[in-house]
């Protein structure tokens, strides 16, 4: 076995996305590529939540299947409502103590009933133990070694973790081996969530503090964050204290980032602008979920890309980033905050509930480093929005008088009101952006994927799957990984000599492909999904078919 999916489900409250990460480390510890996909709903207790696990030996896969290798149930709605997931000669694992399972005859998959109870009471444990019986006994059933199984659990189970070896031990051996897991792939990679590569990012760029209050799909960012050393964390009492106290932060010479999904970011529209007439840095994570309004909290949806290039009122300029997975992410998001400081304006690295909470093996292939500003010397005569087109920056605490203001503004930070100095600021503004422009051109902002006549763009967390879907198929594969200042020259390029143009989004409306004809492309298709829920393999690469058949 090479290259499988494994579904572990249960109730919320249940356990099922730790034993799935679990999982995903144990096959990762024999390096092999993994990643994760999260489905759970609204719900602190019941409802079914479900992870599913892409073990690939020699590749990274960032996609799910609707078929499936294994099934680890940890109830019996999980049963029902996946065990016409598994194939031919899958397994389908549970705690025969507690599930009395009603499984249809030839339904063409082995069954692995594990005694989690006796094998609690043997170990003198707690109930709460039976997932680990359940993660031990698939360990055994695929061939991987106790050793191995212990380390990783030892590592992950940081609660009694003797009683918990105790009782993985028991279920290991008495297992059956009834796979043949392929050999080792090499050492293992960091494997981490979306959000967490968003935040290894940001702190290898130099970050400083994060604030953010709590919201659905980002919330991940600020979690990790709490617990890094030399990054100070806040949670104020809503999205508007949010930016305004990053505001603050900023100007007082803090690196700062900060995150919400659709509705928190709406409430910090104004002071987006803010941030663009007062040339304050600052990078805006913006994890999108299915709306509008509070919509489908805790699943997918590319649904904010008009709001993030347009938001903020008045003519202002922005940074948008779009990464597509954790590598992505992680560099985007360094990246992206480096250029915030660099040209002073508010940078917006758009993810979703997918990225931002799917589990990712990290390559870190593009290295991030703090690249430091060009700051101005801290004197009397210091002018705050003086010079060509990028202002000199500097922090209060010196000689110089700093100042930040939403106010149109001389070179000093005074108030203009006079029509000679409202344009001279608002061209000063347009130059900077004419600057960013010219290293974007320099960049690869876009990304393409094999070669065909038919030309097919995507955006964002449909990545994965959608490289999986066109393999062998004669399509070209199209990425813009900034969307705002649109790369049109690279865009073109890539679309060179394609005879149909077809755009790829999880919303109704085919947002990017509005954009795309704002920019002279003509889109001649789309294929959206718009249930709330990521493209499969599988059903992105039949409608991928039709386009060439």
């Amino acid at each position: 076995m090479d290259n499988f999916q494994i579904i572990v489900g249960g109730a919320a409250g249940e356990g099922s996305k730790k034993a799935g990460q679990i999982l995903a480390r144990l096959f990762n510890s024999r390096g092999f590529r993994v990643f994760v996909h999260e489905d759970y709903h609204s719900l602190i207790r019941g409802g079914h939540n479900f992870s599913q696990i892409t073990v690939n030996r020699d590749r990274q896969q960032n996609a799910i299947s609707e078929k499936i290798d294994f099934l680890l149930a940890l109830n019996e709605e999980t049963i029902t409502k996946h065990q016409h997931k598994l194939k031919d000669g899958g397994i389908l694992i549970y705690d025969s103590d507690s599930i009395e399972a009603e499984l249809p005859e030839d339904n063409g998959f082995e069954v692995l009933k594990v005694p989690a109870a006796n094998i609690i009471e043997e170990a003198e444990a707690s109930n709460l133990m039976k997932n680990t019986a359940l993660i031990a006994a698939l360990a055994k059933s695929v061939g991987m070694d106790w050793e191995k199984t212990k380390q990783v659990l030892s590592r992950l189970l940081t609660k009694e973790t003797d009683k918990n070896l105790q009782v993985a031990e028991i279920a290991f051996s008495q297992t059956e081996q009834l796979k043949e897991l392929a050999a080792e792939a090499g050492e293992p990679l960091p494997v981490l969530t979306g959000n967490s590569a968003i935040a290894v990012g940001a702190i290898r760029a130099g970050l400083e503090n994060y604030i953010a209050y709590p919201m659905t799909p980002a919330t991940g960012v600020l979690t990790y964050l709490v617990n890094v050393p030399g990054v100070k964390t806040a949670q104020p009492e809503n999205e508007i204290s949010v930016i305004n106290m990053a505001i603050g932060s900023a100007f007082a010479g803090r690196r700062t980032m900060i995150g919400s999904s659709g509705g928190g970011f709406a409430l910090m529209s104004e002071s987006i602008s803010l941030l663009a007439q007062s040339e304050t840095p600052m990078q805006i994570v913006l994890s999108q979920r299915m709306g509008p309004a509070t919509g489908v909290p805790t699943y997918v949806g590319q649904c904010d890309l008009d709001f993030a290039l347009n938001v903020g009122h008045g003519d202002m300029q922005r940074l948008v980033t779009a990464p597509g997975d954790g590598d992505e992410a992680y560099y985007l998001s360094g990246w992206g905050l480096n250029m915030a400081w660099k040209y002073q304006l508010p940078v917006i690295l758009m993810t979703d509930k997918e990225l931002s909470e799917n589990t990712y093996v990290l390559t870190r292939e593009q290295e991030i480093y703090k690249e430091e500003p060009n700051e101005a010397e801290n004197t009397a005569d210091y002018l705050r929005y003086d010079g060509e087109d990028i202002s000199p920056l500097q922090y209060p605490g010196g000689q110089a008088v700093v100042k930040a203001t939403g106010y149109e503004h001389t070179p000093g930070g005074i108030s203009e009101e006079e029509p000679e100095g409202i344009v001279a600021m608002q061209n000063k503004r347009l130059r900077k952006y004419d600057k960013l422009k010219e290293e974007l051109e320099q960049l690869e902002t876009v990304k393409s994927y094999g070669q065909g006549k038919v030309a097919v763009i995507f955006w964002g967390s449909v990545k994965g799957a959608i490289l999986e879907a066109a393999q062998d198929l004669p399509i070209k594969l199209v990425q813009p990984l900034v969307l705002q200042p649109f790369p049109e020259n690279q865009m073109k390029a890539a679309l060179e000599g394609a005879e149909k143009v077809v755009c790829v989004e999880l919303n109704s409306t085919g947002q990017l492909a509005r954009v795309l004809r704002g920019h002279g492309i003509e889109v001649n298709d789309k294929i959206l999904k718009y249930d709330a829920r990521p493209f499969t393999i599988e059903g992105l690469r039949e409608q991928l078919q039709a386009l060439v058949n």
